[in-house]
């Protein structure tokens, strides 16, 4: 009974990832997603409870995983690296790229992302401040202790900047394509190293 009842949630959180990323929040109904999902309205109440619930938990069902290997990798460079922000950036920039790459719904949830940006959701915005507000305080916390010389201020800017155009990296929009004959998985490895040097270098800027 377990199995059907989860198979049945994350065939909703399929459908509604797909959905969301196809027709924004306020454009997809409950409707569309049940339709989507081949389940009726009841198996979205009874797991979900409402809209703001369901479009909360396609976030989690990606970020809970992220943020986890997020800290793993940010703990391993502070005790493998200590003082050296460039293996801090790594721990911070290539778990979301490797999401973006999850061949699994992962590209689908990174238009999820750029919907995020797009819509104004307050709803949605605090419960990402709420739930993984953490792994950025972490981060923040382990990039001053490299950077002494810059203000609090100017590291949350520039860790902003940063968050940014790594959205803008796993969403694949660059100018910058795969070139014929480079794996996707090397692409990505190529776009991690470059954005980290270019992260690097605005973060140890005296400027």
């Amino acid at each position: 009974m377990a199995s059907t009842q989860f198979s049945t949630k994350d065939r909703i959180l399929g459908a509604a990832e797909e959905l969301f990323a196809q027709h924004g929040f306020g454009g997809t109904s409950l409707r569309q997603v049940t339709s989507r999902a081949d389940v009726n309205i009841a198996a979205v109440n009874y797991h979900f409870g409402s809209k703001e619930n369901l479009v909360n938990e396609v976030f989690r069902r990606r970020m809970d995983e992220m943020s986890a290997q997020r800290l793993a990798r940010l703990r391993t460079a502070q005790e493998q690296h200590p003082g050296q922000l460039e293996p801090i950036l790594a721990a911070f920039v290539e778990p979301a790229l490797a999401l973006a790459q999850d061949r699994n719904g992962g590209g689908a949830f990174i238009r999820v992302i750029a919907r995020a940006y797009a819509e104004k959701n307050d709803g949605l915005r605090k419960f990402l401040s709420d739930q993984y507000g953490h792994v950025l305080r972490d981060f923040s916390k382990a990039m001053a202790a490299c950077l002494p010389h810059l203000s609090k201020e100017a590291l949350y800017w520039r860790l902003d900047f940063l968050a940014g155009a790594l959205t803008y990296a796993m969403a694949d929009f660059g100018l910058i394509k795969r070139p014929a004959g480079v794996s996707e998985t090397r692409h990505r490895e190529r776009a991690a190293q470059e954005l980290i040097r270019f992260a690097a270098a605005g973060f140890q800027s005296d400027q």
